[in-house]
């Protein structure tokens, strides 16, 4: 079966590729019908490796996914074959401490895909375990449901925050993230979002929505737009999503005084932060690492219509020309927000 794999730092193949794959009592098998192109896929690609996560042999990159199941184990009751689902990537240990914590997330010995050594899901087939295989509603397209993984880290934010109904929100970042975060915290009753970054023609996709502002930084000082928008109050709620070192520097500056600060993006080095500009506003620190029993809900919003996510899906690329899809995202052309990879039938 054919899967895109990544030999190596800054080398991509198309081949055949096995990935044991038996379906168990409790599992699904799952053809892939469309995958988005994650920042994560991309890292690993350019660099090699995220972290303590290196590249050290083959990996089908990919993890986030769509498709419909065409076989399902004896254990299986909430899903049959020929569902349209999509697939949360993370497998954690159901019997670990984090997650009887409800926070499996954390979960030490989750496995995820496209996390090395961990295959993705780039490929014709997968095999997943059915409690983490979502049906997708019939108003949500394949395309959208694969826009759920990302979609989860946003609704991920959101709830860290405790947006209470009519807050105000900053999102620093207006790649993929930034824009699901501002999303979900709108979703979430946040009355306005303010958008911040220098890429203006992604702005100008995110100020399509109704309830968003964007702040061009090429253009604006952000704490003085956020400041002059409050009153000189601040924000209720500011979400880094960029992981850039000087927004997460200047945090404590956007926000109100009793207010919270949520950290997304991950910076590639670390970052000093002066801890007494937090302490004297009292500021709330919340930190987000992908996410926990939030898929349900992310599905439920854009099922219901509230969330549209379709205007952020800026390409879908057939599965022939994926490599050069990568190379695209390498380019991170300011114009593109999310590429999708269509996956034919029978890869």
């Amino acid at each position: 079966m054919k899967a895109l794999v990544l030999e190596e730092k800054g080398r991509l193949s198309l081949r055949d590729f096995d990935i044991p794959g038996d379906v168990g009592p409790d599992d699904v098998r799952i053809r892939v019908h469309t995958v988005g192109i994650c920042g994560s896929d991309v890292h690993y690609y350019t660099h090699g490796r995220i972290g303590p996560f290196v590249v050290e042999e083959p990996m089908v990159l990919g993890h986030e996914a769509s498709g419909t199941v065409i076989e399902a184990g004896a254990n299986v009751t909430g899903l049959k074959v020929g569902d349209r689902v999509c697939m949360e990537p993370g497998i954690p240990n159901p019997t670990s401490r984090a997650s009887k914590l409800g926070i499996y997330n954390v979960d030490p010995a989750v496995t995820f895909w496209a996390t090395p050594p961990v295959h993705g899901c780039l490929t014709g087939e997968v095999v997943h375990p059915a409690a983490f295989t979502y049906k997708l509603p019939d108003s949500v397209s394949f395309a959208e449901g694969a826009m759920v993984e990302p979609f989860a880290i946003g609704m991920q934010a959101a709830i860290r925050a405790g947006i209470k109904a009519g807050d105000i929100a900053v999102v620093t970042g207006a790649g993929p993230i930034g824009m699901m975060t501002a999303l979900a915290a709108l979703a979430g009753g946040c009355a306005k979002v303010y958008v911040a970054d220098f890429a203006r023609p992604k702005l100008d996709i995110i100020a399509a929505y109704d309830g968003i502002e964007t702040v061009d930084l090429g253009e604006r000082n952000l704490a003085s737009a956020i400041s002059q928008a409050t009153d000189g109050w601040g924000a209720d709620v500011v979400f880094e999503c960029s992981g850039a070192a000087p927004a997460i520097i200047g945090l404590a500056g956007l926000a109100r005084p009793g207010g919270c600060v949520v950290l997304v993006g991950m910076p590639v080095e670390p970052v000093p932060v002066d801890i007494v500009s937090l302490q004297a506003k009292e500021l709330r620190i919340e930190t987000v690492f992908r996410y926990a029993n939030v898929y349900d809900r992310a599905i439920a919003l854009i099922g219901s219509g509230k969330v549209d996510l379709k205007p952020l899906i800026s390409d879908t690329i057939a599965f022939e020309d994926s490599i050069a899809a990568f190379d695209r995202a390498v380019e991170a052309r300011s114009s593109d927000v999310k590429l999708q990879i269509a996956m034919p039938s029978g890869t």
